[in-house]
């Protein structure tokens, strides 16, 4: 296929022109809907009176709906996306940079969205997106699903679709609470994940900053103790790759020890371990909720990061998890294969 698409695009360029731009106008549609005319000619550096054009043409092919509130793609319009995709990732080398990536990394599966989330908020959306149909698509009936918490898993979470049939789907946190925002705390995903999913949820009542002898006394406590025993039974685990600077922070740790990470070139951090870039553990903490033993076992697990800043962390977690689903962009992928 990639033969005739090249062939194709040297006899008729105009054609993939009008095919890339509708593209981009129904991807754009589907991250910020619902979005009027303006706003889309603003976002995509057009015309408004091209919008226009493209907009009726589109609605006629029953690939948009037009209401009071905006532009919103409909279920043929993200069914065609989905087919069209492939295509569209060749023709501007994602399909490449992923085998690259994929190649350089040596993991189970790559998935990249196009852009740099450190220069443009909206590939957060496009990642979030994709992580929670990658998602959607791993759930079997049963499934206990680990979450992790974070302004990125809490954006996965809000762009999953609403489902209507139970399947006996379990939610829970994959550690305990960590920062100060209630809406980026783990426990407040897991309820909100679980709802779209029509699932239930468990509460994990602990904080993960807590001192390490705190920590080490509540897991003996009973209710605690049932909750964490159900999270080491999780089957599917959806985490943000973190940054061993922002995760300490998150932690709240002292000047001691991230004078320690710093000085062992931490950069990386997951359930309570900080890695260095060839994914030696360089430090170790105690934490509630799933533990790296946990981690390494867990049949599906899918690692959402992007931008240029979660290169190394990306790189160094990837060293501990061969079987990983990564889920980037552009920015943090073109970071490593030029760097790393």
């Amino acid at each position: 296929m990639k033969d005739i698409i090249n062939i194709q695009k040297k006899i008729i360029p105009e054609a993939f022109a009008t095919f890339e731009k509708r593209y981009d106008i129904l991807r754009n549609i589907y991250i910020l809907q619902p979005i009027g005319r303006r706003a889309l000619a603003n976002r995509l550096s057009i015309g408004e009176r091209i919008v226009r054009g493209e907009m009726e043409f589109l609605k006629e092919q029953g690939l948009i709906d037009v209401n009071p509130a905006g532009m919103m793609i409909t279920h043929e319009g993200l069914v065609l996306m989905d087919q069209l995709k492939e295509i569209i990732y060749h023709l501007r080398g994602i399909s490449g940079l992923q085998e690259q990536l994929k190649k350089k990394l040596q993991i189970n599966s790559v998935y990249i969205v196009p852009g740099n989330i450190e220069n443009d908020k909206y590939v957060l959306r496009d990642l979030s997106k994709t992580t929670s149909r990658i998602l959607e698509g791993s759930l079997v009936e049963n499934s206990i699903v680990g979450v992790t918490g974070g302004s990125t898993m809490a954006e996965v979470a809000n762009e999953m679709t609403q489902q209507s049939k139970k399947r006996g789907i379990v939610v829970v946190p994959a550690r305990g609470g960590l920062g100060k925002k209630v809406e980026s705390q783990a426990n407040t995903i897991a309820a909100v994940m679980a709802n779209k999913l029509n699932g239930s949820y468990q509460l994990l009542h602990a904080s993960d900053t807590m001192s390490q002898e705190a920590i080490e006394s509540i897991l003996q406590d009973p209710e605690i103790k049932k909750i964490t025993d159900l999270i080491k039974q999780v089957n599917i685990l959806v985490f943000g790759i973190g940054r061993s600077d922002k995760m300490a922070e998150r932690r709240e740790l002292s000047q001691e020890i991230i004078e320690l990470l710093q000085s062992r070139r931490a950069v990386a951090e997951a359930f309570g371990h900080y890695f260095n870039r060839d994914g030696e553990i360089v430090h170790e903490m105690k934490t509630v909720g799933i533990n790296l033993e946990d981690f390494c076992k867990v049949p599906t697990t899918i690692g959402v990061a992007g931008g240029p800043k979660k290169a190394e962390a990306i790189v160094a977690i990837s060293k501990i998890k061969k079987d990983l689903i990564l889920v980037t962009d552009e920015g943090a992928t073109r970071e490593i294969l030029e760097k790393y």
